[in-house]
């Protein structure tokens, strides 16, 4: 009976692969979004689908942790990293289903900017969570979540630099609501990817 308490070790990090494997495909899904301008709709559903996917991992992966007696890292990591990477998800849903609502079809250089350093911020991390399974080998996670911190930087500029833009070109305020709230929302998203990696950071210096 004991040994049912004791998890394969990898399980949790199982959990963080599938986690960060579907916010890349979220992201992306995102950016195709924002490139084209095509099938908004029909791309925000999917979007949609994959923020459901990644709610259902997040929920067994917490499930697992009331459940568990010994977790490869500390409990509250475990529940910080889904739980964050999960709002990442939430972010990038929220910006493609505002698209939708408000019926976006023209895209701006400016979306399609943050949501490309978005995709990248979250291929890093799924570069570094895939990396934890081996955490003596610190140096490829922490290099990938430095490029987080990175990227998450790049898309401050770039949010600042579209809302100015916004205001500064756009004479139609309603415009500029609905154009400010997806760009913060995808720099969000991007903000999430930092939160990550500095857990991951603090984790893996514990444990190289």
């Amino acid at each position: 009976m004991f040994g049912r308490l004791l998890p394969r070790e990898t399980s949790f990090f199982d959990f963080f692969e599938q986690h960060a494997a579907l916010t890349v495909e979220g992201s992306k899904e995102f950016l195709s979004l924002a490139t084209t301008g095509a099938n908004v709709g029909a791309k925000a559903k999917r979007i949609k689908e994959i923020e459901h996917e990644a709610d259902v991992i997040t929920h067994r992966c917490v499930e697992a942790l009331h459940k568990t007696f010994i977790t490869p890292i500390e409990r509250g990591d475990v529940y910080r990293l889904i739980s964050k990477m999960d709002d990442i998800m939430d972010f990038v849903e929220a910006a493609s289903e505002r698209m939708a609502l408000y019926e976006i079809t023209v895209m701006t250089d400016e979306v399609r900017d943050l949501a490309d350093v978005l995709v990248r911020a979250c291929e890093q991390l799924h570069e570094a969570l895939r990396a934890m399974r081996n955490m003596k080998n610190a140096d490829p996670i922490l290099r990938a979540c430095l490029d987080v911190n990175r990227l998450e930087n790049e898309g401050d500029s770039l949010l600042r630099a579209a809302v100015a833009r916004l205001f500064r070109e756009d004479k139609d305020p309603v415009n500029i609501i609905k154009w400010k709230e997806i760009y913060e929302n995808l720099e969000n998203a991007t903000d999430r990817c930092e939160d990550v990696a500095n857990i991951i950071e603090g984790v893996v210096l514990e444990h190289a």
